[in-house]
């Protein structure tokens, strides 16, 4: 048996960093991964990094930028090798897993490939050997849902990692769901020239978004071709056996066709064959372990971060989780909280980000607020990208203090950051009048934007005055 103060199990965003952040204070790591030598999980196998990555190969292939989506997609020979929009995302998968091992590597983390498999509190088994430690960090990622009444068996249906593996782009092409990878995968295969479909019982795509952000993106991907058919859930898909044509069938009866299916029904935590509840650990239904705000289980020496606890999902917040949950377990104190403000980046075409909170929100905790906006197609850098539907919505508090900050448009999940770091510092929107911005830059949107908001402000002064 080998002993070590922490074993990771998983090495994907959460995984990685929890290790590293013990292992650079000192502490005896080891990292069990049942891909090995494939490390990243599912961010830089099948998710995060390919997604991003076949989304930029797309947008070159077809001469087409992010600037609005009415663009032409230029004329490509049909059907071609999906080899060919894979080639860029299969160097960038093992670039990074090349990181990853060079990051295991540095800091001196003992790596077994296999799976984990707890045989009391304190040990796991991988293959034949064991492994006993003081503290345990589960950060073993997610897999796509697979809803029962979807034949994932037939080839022409793809869930969202197995989209990666498609051999030809298909003409036509129905999505399910309305959540983030069924938006991005939707705007990828549209802007190669494929008819896709988006069907979800939701009546709203991405309904977390501002609700103008909203409208304005679905606008933008109706100028692209793609189809919503919204408000009336799937119920029904079959693969004709003589055709091999899909169908769709709704609650209501209607019926979609397409040359294949890709489900996008969300992701359920990796936590199948660990052992867990014989601990006490009890997984939800969709595979989420309860953690605290210390990334505790049941169990207070056993942590879990990233997808496996669940919302919000995102491997930014994961890295955070896993730093956060092993600076609690060795005492470091300089890190203590993941902290709440974080950013969403969103990247369909065009990008959406946001970061703080939105104007539904203020509605409804009965904050009183004035926004400002600022456009892309006012914008000189933006005239250059042309990015026609690109904006930038500044929400702000009646004494200028920043509330919420809302874009659409190339780099917008890079722009983003500057609101960022205004909300951390609790900035009023003069900050981004008193700023210089280089010129001809997206961030001088910032700039118009708040001087939008001191018309908004001046226009409300003056109807009280005239009340």
């Amino acid at each position: 048996m080998a002993t070590y103060d922490l074993v990771v199990i998983g090495s994907g965003p959460a995984g990685e960093k929890g290790a590293a952040q013990a292992a650079y204070f000192g502490k005896r790591v080891a990292m069990v991964e049942k891909a090995a030598p494939h490390l990243g999980g599912a961010c830089t196998n099948t998710g995060t990094l390919p997604s991003k990555t076949l989304r930029e190969s797309a947008l070159a292939l077809t001469g087409m930028s992010s600037r609005g989506l009415e663009a032409a997609v230029l004329a490509l020979p049909r059907p071609y090798a999906a080899s060919t929009l894979m080639h860029r995302e299969r160097i960038v998968v093992g670039e990074e897993r090349e990181r990853i091992a060079r990051s295991v590597d540095h800091h001196k983390i003992d790596l077994f490939p296999g799976s984990a498999v707890f045989v009391d509190a304190h040990t796991v088994k991988v293959g034949e050997k064991r492994l006993d430690a003081d503290f345990f960090l589960i950060a073993t990622g997610s897999r796509p849902h697979r809803p029962s009444w979807i034949p994932f068996d037939e080839v022409e249906i793809y869930d969202s990692d197995e989209i990666l593996e498609i051999e030809t782009i298909p003409d036509s092409l129905i999505v399910l769901g309305s959540g983030v990878i069924a938006s991005e995968y939707a705007c990828i295969f549209a802007a190669l020239g494929t008819h896709v479909t988006l069907m979800d019982g939701r009546d709203k795509l991405l309904g977390f978004l501002d609700a103008e952000v909203g409208e304005r993106f679905a606008t933008e991907l109706e100028r692209l071709g793609l189809w919503l058919r919204l408000g009336d859930a799937p119920v029904r898909c079959q693969v004709d056996a003589k055709t091999r044509v899909c169908n769709v069938t709704t609650e209501k009866g209607r019926t979609e066709t397409g040359a294949a299916v890709l489900a996008a029904a969300g992701r359920s935590g990796n936590v199948q064959g660990l052992g867990l509840e014989a601990l006490g650990i009890a997984p939800d239904p969709r595979g989420n372990i309860a953690v605290n705000e210390h990334f505790q289980t049941a169990l207070p020496h056993i942590y879990a971060a990233g997808d496996v606890v669940g919302f919000p999902g995102l491997a930014s917040t994961s890295m955070e989780q896993g730093r956060v949950a092993m600076c609690h377990a060795f005492h470091l104190s300089y890190k203590t909280r993941v902290n709440p403000l974080f950013p969403y980046g969103i990247y369909t075409i065009p990008e959406i980000s946001y970061v703080g909170l939105n104007e539904e929100e203020l509605k409804a905790k009965g904050i009183d607020y004035d926004v400002g906006r600022a456009f892309m197609r006012d914008n000189a850098r933006g005239e250059i990208l042309g990015a026609e539907g690109g904006f930038l919505k500044l929400i702000f508090a009646l004494d200028k203090k920043l509330l919420g900050v809302h874009a659409m448009g190339p780099g917008v999940t890079e722009l983003i950051h500057i609101g960022q770091m205004a909300l951390l510092q609790g900035a009023t929107i003069d900050l981004f009048i008193d700023a210089v911005f280089n010129y001809p830059t997206l961030s001088e949107m910032y700039k118009y934007a708040a001087y939008d908001g001191l018309g908004a402000l001046a226009r409300r002064a003056k109807a009280i005055s005239a009340a």
